[in-house]
């Protein structure tokens, strides 16, 4: 490759930054080869910035010790419509299911005798579920990050950011699930003014058990699907996240269950199991936290990325406030199992725009440099979702994909008799007002979000999903309840609302 076209400066078109072909500035046929990777990514038509990012793996096997990734960053090539809906297609569905499988195991265990005994096992629920937000989402889009800009293309790389970023949600789990414990008994321990032991060991075994292992197996799966993705020539950002979200409600819940009704089983005749349980998996965490602080990937996060963690609970906290004051009126029980499919999908979709945003904004360079286009402090509305770069085209994608995805949710439910309304044409159309209202919040405010962290020097793959997906819970569970309420007043006794 000839120092002519190293200084040659890329093309704008459509507000995204299209590759050099090589074979139309340098008629002695210089660059063929990058021509021929060109070629080779626009017949898949599914994969960003491929051809580049084969230049900037070959600058990172050259020397792995510069964080240099070649004399011009890599530069996305354009998706179509098309593309990105058929690869974000399968995985939406499939988180959308993951939400109903998980709403359904709540309503079968919630019968089992932990749940009528502990109560405040209920108040884990929420809490540990929000992990999948918080830790494994944001985790797929930093992988994700990672393998779109040739981070992960060496076998050293890929151990590196297996091993740093694996001990890093091990760090974070842990200490979330052990806090997450605390609030339990706290809140159950304030309205009864009565206190155990026994019950605030069970729940501390039970939650950092729970976010522990839940965490393992999710972040393993993540890697796969990443490493997965990249082979099969899909851009991981489309899948990785929607996977996490689908297999994490109802992995998390099934071990929360599993865990607790085991251990409440040896709470009386082996009272000791519960207190070992709990100090082995905090006993670990001095072995989590020195593998993540001798990973220069994850360092950083592991002393700055507790902010969005905490906030992005707090946030969901008052979504549960609302689902519990509304849930416990009679009229709008049947609220209970539309809650995380409605809250599911919008974390889901605006996790897919969020890990989207930050990879285009990480092929300019480091966060707070300017990106080819100006950041946008408070975009508008037709630029978030009219302009004609990819993510805007992304954000339409997503966005009609809320309607008939919901369609198949609400009839899955129905199908399994779950909750207690009838889908009357009234419901429905209250029902996907709510969820297409949330969804463009969401995606406006990703679109903001963002572009605003990486003015700040902030990385979105390691801030912003938490927020986004606590705010979707927050914005669907207001939004749903309001849905119940303007149905009840109105009458609309044959959808038989909390019947």
């Amino acid at each position: 490759m000839t120092s002519t076209l190293e200084h040659k400066e890329p093309p704008q078109a459509n507000g995204a930054v299209l590759p050099v072909v090589p074979g139309d500035c340098l008629p002695d046929g210089t660059g063929v080869e990058v021509v021929v990777l060109e070629s080779r990514a626009n017949a898949k038509g599914v994969r960003e910035e491929d051809a580049l990012l084969e230049n900037g793996s070959q600058s990172n096997e050259s020397d792995d010790t510069s964080t240099d990734r070649g004399p011009e960053p890599p530069s996305p090539l354009k998706e179509t419509s098309f593309s990105i809906g058929l690869q974000v297609l399968f995985p939406f569905l499939l988180a959308g299911f993951g939400t109903v499988a998980a709403g359904m195991v709540l309503d079968i265990v919630q019968h089992w005798d932990v749940f009528k005994h502990v109560t405040e096992v209920f108040i884990l629920v929420p809490a540990l579920l929000g992990l999948k937000g918080n830790l494994e989402m944001t985790l797929a889009s930093r992988l994700s990050t990672a393998a779109n800009i040739g981070q992960m293309d060496t076998p050293k790389e890929l151990w590196k950011m297996i091993t740093g970023n694996m001990a890093l949600i091990q760090v974070q789990a842990t200490v979330v699930g052990f806090l997450a414990s605390i609030a339990a008994v706290v809140f159950g321990w304030i309205p009864d003014g009565h206190f155990s032991m026994d019950h605030a060991v069970l729940l501390c075994a039970s939650s950092v058990a729970t976010a522990f292992i839940a965490s393992l197996v999710l972040g393993m799966i993540m890697i796969g699907v990443i490493i997965g993705s990249r082979k099969m020539g899909i851009n991981p950002d489309n899948v990785a996240t929607p996977i996490a979200a689908s297999l994490g409600d109802l992995i998390t819940l099934a071990l929360l269950s599993g865990i607790s009704w085991g251990l409440y089983k040896e709470l009386e005749s082996k009272a000791y199991v519960n207190p070992l349980v709990c100090a082995f998996f905090l006993s670990l965490l001095p072995i989590w936290i020195i593998i993540a602080r001798r990973n220069s990937a994850t360092r950083e996060v592991l002393y700055s990325g507790w902010e969005p963690v905490i906030i992005a609970m707090a946030i969901s906290s008052v979504g549960g406030l609302i689902l519990d004051r509304t849930v416990s009126d009679p009229n709008f029980a049947g609220m209970a199992v539309f809650t995380p499919v409605i809250n599911g999908v919008g974390g889901n979709l605006v996790a897919v725009q969020a890990s989207r945003i930050s990879t285009y904004l990480h092929m300019s360079g480091e966060p707070g440099d300017s990106p080819g286009t100006a950041p946008r402090k408070c975009p508008s509305p037709c630029s978030t979702f009219f302009s004609s770069d990819v993510n805007s085209r992304s954000a339409r994608v997503l966005f009609l994909l809320v309607v008939p995805g919901h369609l198949v949710f609400l009839y899955t439910i129905h199908s399994m008799q779950g909750g207690h309304t009838t889908l009357t044409l009234i419901f429905i159309v209250f029902y996907m007002t709510a969820a297409l209202l949330q969804v463009l919040i969401l995606l406006y405010i990703a679109d903001w979000m963002v572009h605003w962290m990486w003015g700040r020097h902030l990385d979105p793959d390691n801030f912003s999903i938490p927020y986004l997906t606590a705010l979707g819970d927050l914005i669907g569970t207001g939004l749903l309840a309001l849905s119940f309420h303007v149905l009840w007043l109105i009458g609309d006794r044959d959808s038989d609302v909390g019947d």
